[in-house]
């Protein structure tokens, strides 16, 4: 093997504006997709992510910019190649399964052009792979949500895209079958090397499934990375609260400092005098029994989460106001109304950022 080969990106999109009518959907995105690389693009609804997977898949014409498959340009400068050529896979949140055609039928839909011989095998050899071998002559009203879902997904992989391009794929499943098919739909794209360009609004599921985070607000990239990079080192109060619940207080900076009634915390790099926003997650606080270090807080409540407990606390202001607080700690922790914690923070955990 030449080492000194050209590896071609899955996807590139450049400089991509659109607009419906007056509404302007995106603003110069780029993004790139490797090879064998899971990449989510998370957002609220209305922030571009799913424009941005039509303009790729050829659903939604490009306006400005250029899109481009393993380094061939599919769309931009003349170009606009129908997505049936630019060797995409695409899965929906509706699956979008013929409701006519049997369970073979509809996964060798996409496979025109080889014999029946390779199409058969082809056809087995994919259902197979998502665990749905023997539901070759069922109809898509005799399986269930995950078993759609996983047909849906067979179909998208029988012609071997160049780019798999998922559009909330599992958000019609119940919270437990959701988490199982995600699970394996993960090995199997793993397992195939598809380059794979995933639309979520759920941050949990992004940081789970992705190698690559793409979080969108109002059709810009707000913040690109790692999962968890953008986790711990959120470029926005956006980004920061995107992804969990976050305590907020105000403060103004003095000296590369911002007093809080939790201590003065930093603020290096932010102007003398400009007002800001101070953001910390619930597991940034640990409680210590009794009054020996740390804030004072008081509990006001307490409820087990499952896998953690969520504390409602009470800290004075100096003043006559309490500040309310959550703090999730890991496990069972249920203390009493009304107990006093010293309350430490995890500074790692606090971002602070100019106020808008």
């Amino acid at each position: 093997m030449n080492t000194d080969q050209k590896v071609l990106d899955a996807l590139r999109l450049t400089g991509v504006h659109h607009s419906y009518g007056k509404v302007q959907a995106l603003c110069g995105v780029d993004l790139v997709l490797h090879p064998g690389e899971l990449v989510c693009l998370l957002g609220p609804s209305g922030c571009g992510k799913t424009t941005v997977l039509r303009i790729a898949a050829g659903l939604e014409p490009l306006q400005r910019g250029e899109v481009s498959i393993a380094d061939r340009l599919v769309a931009g400068d003349g170009v606009d190649m129908p997505p049936e050529t630019r060797r995409v896979g695409l899965v929906f949140q509706d699956y979008a399964l013929f409701p006519h055609l049997t369970v073979a039928g509809n996964v060798a839909f996409g496979l025109r052009g080889l014999n029946a011989a390779t199409r058969t095998a082809r056809v087995a050899e994919t259902l197979e792979q998502v665990g749905m071998s023997g539901y070759d002559d069922s109809y898509p009203h005799q399986l269930s949500g995950g078993q759609q879902q996983r047909v849906a997904l067979a179909r998208a992989l029988a012609p071997k895209p160049k780019v798999m391009l998922l559009d909330e794929p599992f958000s019609g499943l119940d919270s437990q079958l959701r988490n199982q098919v995600r699970d394996q739909t993960l090995h199997l794209l793993k397992a195939n090397n598809t380059a794979t360009l995933m639309v979520t609004h759920d941050p949990e599921e992004a940081m789970f499934m992705a190698d690559r985070v793409i979080l969108m607000e109002e059709g810009r990239v707000a913040q690109k990375g790692p999962p968890a990079e953008l986790y711990l080192k959120p470029a926005s109060a956006f980004v920061a609260s995107f992804f969990g619940e976050v305590n907020r207080l105000a403060g103004v900076v003095q000296g590369g400092q911002v007093a809080t009634p939790l201590g003065d915390l930093d603020a290096r790099g932010i102007e003398n005098g400009r007002a800001v926003e101070v953001l910390i997650r619930p597991e940034a606080m640990t409680l210590a029994p009794g009054s020996s270090e740390g804030i004072l807080a008081r509990v006001l409540a307490a409820r087990m989460l499952g896998r953690s407990s969520l504390i409602h606390l009470s800290v004075e202001e100096g003043s006559a106001e309490e500040l309310h607080l959550h703090a999730r700690i890991p496990g069972r922790f249920l203390p009493a109304e009304q107990e006093i914690f010293g309350l430490i923070l995890d500074h790692e955990q606090v971002f602070v950022f100019p106020k808008n």
